[in-house]
């Protein structure tokens, strides 16, 4: 029998280190997704042509959110206008029923709504949950002339995750669904004035989370705001500071936006992923989507968003 040469044998074994090396080093990808389901709560309802008092939202419209979010299959998923607990852990359940499975569910506890919740389903288990409900700010003064102070309606979630292969370090998750355009203010009739201060108390809020936005966090929900208005410059910079950038994202018609008023015919962008300068280089050109099957049309008034973060095995 004749030995392999000493050479050859050392080729190949530098050849298979090669290949360990290269498979070690291959990256982490995390698919995040957010969706606002449009009252996956008990309401009074215009449903098949009939008022309904407290109704709860149709199975066919549920059997739409999960059949997006089974397409979506998405590691983490931030849910805007969820209803109480039994309603996330009955979607919870339902998923995993149907074959995805979310072993972590958070729900924002103490916010002034208590019917509209914020809530993350995940299949990574969280580090750290903080419920920023105390998050409050200056708004139009009572008939006396009295200085009133409003908190954001919703609250502020954040989750904190572990960068893959990260070696301890950690990125976090801001959940945020700031006021909608309906309003009882005259002085403030699409509640502009509200959301814009409620962006600017989330913010403060993150910048002392993430001073002068250094850092890796991702802010995802319904900003009831367009591109070009107050809410999202609040968020986006805080005098010369950086504080997100917003993630460029689409269908597959290449349009843009997130969510239709059929009261008035409108479509509009309002949701929104904004990822701080540091992590905004962790998602890959391309890889944020506006999710449009036309069955998703039953589940929401919103069209759910999603992207790829990309972490390297060892940074």
């Amino acid at each position: 029998m004749s030995l392999r040469p000493l050479p050859f044998l050392l080729a190949v074994l530098c050849l298979l280190l090669q290949a360990e090396s290269a498979a070690a080093a291959e990256p982490v990808r995390l698919r995040v997704a957010t969706y606002n389901l449009e009252n996956y709560l008990v309401q009074d309802r215009y449903y098949e042509g009939v008022w309904r008092p407290d109704y709860p939202k149709p199975e066919r419209e549920k059997q739409a959110v999960r059949r997006a979010l089974r397409r979506i299959d998405a590691d983490i998923v931030a849910l805007q206008e969820m209803g109480r607990g039994p309603f996330l852990r009955e979607l919870q359940r339902d998923l995993s029923a149907e074959g995805l499975g979310y072993p972590y569910a958070v729900l924002l506890r103490g916010a002034p709504d208590r019917v509209r919740h914020l809530a993350v389903l995940s299949r990574v288990e969280p580090l750290e949950v903080l419920h920023h409900t105390d998050l409050d700010f200056k708004y139009l003064d009572d008939a006396e002339g009295n200085e009133r102070r409003l908190r954001v309606k919703r609250g502020l979630l954040e989750i904190v995750f572990p960068v893959p292969g990260g070696q301890g370090d950690t990125w976090s998750l801001f959940v945020l669904h700031l006021k909608s355009r309906w309003s009882e203010e005259p002085d403030d009739p699409e509640a502009e004035m509200r959301r814009t201060r409620e962006a600017r108390a989330a913010r403060n809020r993150i910048l002392e989370r993430y001073p002068e936005g250094h850092g890796l966090y991702l802010i995802a929900g319904d900003l009831n705001a367009s591109p070009d208005e107050a809410p999202l410059r609040r968020l986006r910079k805080r005098g010369d500071v950086i504080i997100s950038v917003p993630v460029p994202a689409h269908d597959t018609r290449r349009e843009t936006w997130t969510y239709y008023y059929a009261k008035k015919a409108v479509y509009r962008r309002v949701d929104y992923f904004l990822a701080s300068p540091e992590l905004a280089d962790r998602i890959p050109t391309g890889r944020a989507r506006i999710f449009d099957a036309l069955f998703a049309r039953e589940a929401s008034d919103h069209r759910p968003l999603s992207l790829e973060l990309v972490f390297p095995e060892n940074p």
